[in-house]
């Protein structure tokens, strides 16, 4: 309605004719009508909400967001506290059952995604709970189901049919996100692996030991017959040779004495011989997990690459520099939270994760990432691994 269109409803509502003392006071009766609707911004309404507005969607994007005690039953408290609580919930199912501390973080992963934590009541067609298991497809009553326990035990083991993580073959081997589908079945296979981070740092702050070792499968059976593996060791890079490796790096002005079980000629060769048509589809968001696999060890010891750069002594930063020694570490800053670091293997080359194909390493241009995913380009390092193991 316009302005008119008000004041006639407010003249029609008061029953105010227009004489007299009354138009006086219809006059004034119209002012608070219209004043009423400006401030419950009905005449007019706010434009579309900006960017900034939305930058970040869904529940729980605030740690300290209140929560009611509706949707299963669920504790009050902040959102983050709840999440916590659950993640303490399947952990302990994990230990129970004497599974390792990735099974706990394939759990969390997969929860976060399903029901961002929270034991809710509802969900797509009949599906409820942590993991949003429907009681129409044999995972129990919807009172089980609801039962954080059972669901987690439910995850692991599978029921009614359904496989569980140990029921999956080589699961301890698979990368976190594909794990979790093999479980869940999702027609969004995809989403499952951007939670590991976020589900590393709220173990943390559970006091999750997500490095703990165990079995792959329930209660003693170690029936896939594989060692415990971390999210940054899930390939079959060998292992690290003691008294091998080390070896000198230097950039022109200054010479290094490296550590790492890999020469740098050893870790060129290991990177062009694994990368291209005999590359395997384990790196997908991994780059920095690759870098360090490339010299020999099993995990970098930093969550993201971009802070790998700020871990290495500020001496051996080459802040910009484009001319890299070969087998020096390259970094970029993507806008993301992780960033980029390659492998440079000489001659403008680097090998890469995710460049030309998720998953796979392939070698190319140092700049593709500037072109391709205008990234910026921050410098390079010697190869060098402060927390690396």
């Amino acid at each position: 309605m316009d302005q008119r269109d008000i004041a006639r409803v407010a003249m029609q509502t008061t029953g105010v004719v227009k004489k007299g003392a009354q138009a006086k006071f219809a006059v004034i009766g119209v002012a608070l009508f219209v004043a009423g609707l400006l401030l419950m911004g009905l005449l007019f309404p706010a434009g579309k909400a900006s960017a900034v507005a939305c930058s970040d969607t869904g529940p729980g994007t605030d740690d300290s967001t209140p929560v009611s005690d509706t949707g299963g039953g669920q504790a009050s408290g902040s959102l983050r506290q709840k999440q916590i609580g659950f993640a303490k919930d399947i952990d302990s199912v994990a230990v129970r059952l004497k599974l390792p501390g990735r099974a706990t973080l394939v759990a969390l992963m997969t929860a976060m995604q399903e029901s961002t934590l929270q034991n809710l009541d509802y969900g797509d067609r009949d599906s409820v709970g942590l993991f949003q298991q429907r009681p129409s497809m044999n995972w129990g009553t919807r009172a089980q189901i609801m039962t954080p326990a059972f669901a987690s035990e439910s995850f692991f083991l599978g029921r009614g049919g359904n496989p569980g993580l140990v029921d999956i073959g080589s699961w301890q081997l698979k990368p976190l996100g594909e794990a979790a589908q093999a479980v869940q079945k999702s027609a969004h296979p995809g989403l499952y692996a951007g939670h590991e981070n976020a589900m590393r740092t709220l173990a943390k702050d559970a006091g999750i030991n997500l490095e703990r070792a165990g079995t792959t499968g329930p209660a003693g059976d170690d029936a896939a017959g594989d060692s415990e593996v971390t999210s940054e060791n899930n390939c079959d890079a060998p292992a690290p040779v003691p008294g091998k490796g080390g070896g000198k790096f230097s950039d022109g002005k200054q010479t290094y004495t490296l550590n790492n079980p890999r020469t740098v000629e050893a870790a060129i060769a290991w990177a062009e011989a694994n990368a291209g048509s005999r590359s395997t589809r384990d790196w997908y968001q991994r780059c920095l997990a690759y870098t360090a696999i490339v010299y020999g060890w099993s995990y970098s010891g930093v969550n993201y690459a971009i802070d790998h750069y700020t871990v290495v002594p500020k001496e051996m930063r080459h802040d910009k520099d484009r001319n890299p020694p070969p087998g020096a570490l390259m970094y970029w800053d993507t806008g993301r939270r992780a960033g980029h670091i390659a492998v440079y293997l000489g001659d403008n080359k680097v090998a890469s994760n995710d460049i030309l194909r998720p998953g796979y390493i392939d070698i190319v241009d140092a700049e593709l990432f500037e072109t391709k995913w205008g990234a910026t380009y921050i410098g390079w390092t010697p190869p060098v691994f402060p927390k690396a193991g």
